[in-house]
């Protein structure tokens, strides 16, 4: 479930005016998070943004306790040396993937995926399984339709942004 602090995929436009209501000024920092903001909006939307996914593209189920095992300061997805939590490894490794917070697989069938946003459940998205892609939503930017779709730690480290 997304937290206060996160933060919501918004448009193009609503970022460049929160900014600069903000900032007032636009020096290079300013312009690079801007460039970045709009090519990560460009991005073809992929299953594997919502949900962490295997190398072969098939949806991880998540390993039990995960959340209390992640916690513990010494899983912070830079060790290797975790015999016997291989598979809390590999949720990890994926989970680093998503750049979108709060998605549940509503419906697993032989070639569609439907996911549902936890916080939201009029908030759906269908995945083709052959291809992970969506045949509604072509790329992130799409996703501004929707009113509250929140990024992740991972996303907004991409888009450049300092939390």
């Amino acid at each position: 479930m997304p937290t206060e602090a996160s933060h919501k995929l918004i448009p193009m436009t609503d970022f460049v005016i929160e900014y600069y209501a903000n900032e007032g000024y636009a020096d290079l920092q300013t312009l690079r998070l801007m460039k970045n903001y709009a090519s990560f909006l460009r991005k073809p939307l992929t299953l594997g943004m919502l949900v962490p996914l295997d190398t072969n593209g098939n949806v991880l189920k998540e390993p039990k306790n995960y959340s209390s095992w992640k916690s513990l300061d010494h899983n912070d997805g830079k060790r290797n040396d975790t015999t016997g939590f291989e598979e809390y490894i590999q949720y990890q490794k994926a989970e680093q993937n998503c750049m979108f917070d709060g998605f549940t697989i509503a419906y697993n069938g032989y070639s569609v995926i439907r996911l549902e946003a936890s916080y939201d459940p009029s908030i759906e998205l269908s995945f083709n399984k052959n291809d992970l892609m969506s045949s509604t939503f072509a790329d992130i930017e799409s996703l501004t339709a929707f009113d509250a779709i929140y990024l992740t730690v991972n996303a907004l480290k991409a888009i450049g942004i300092k939390k």
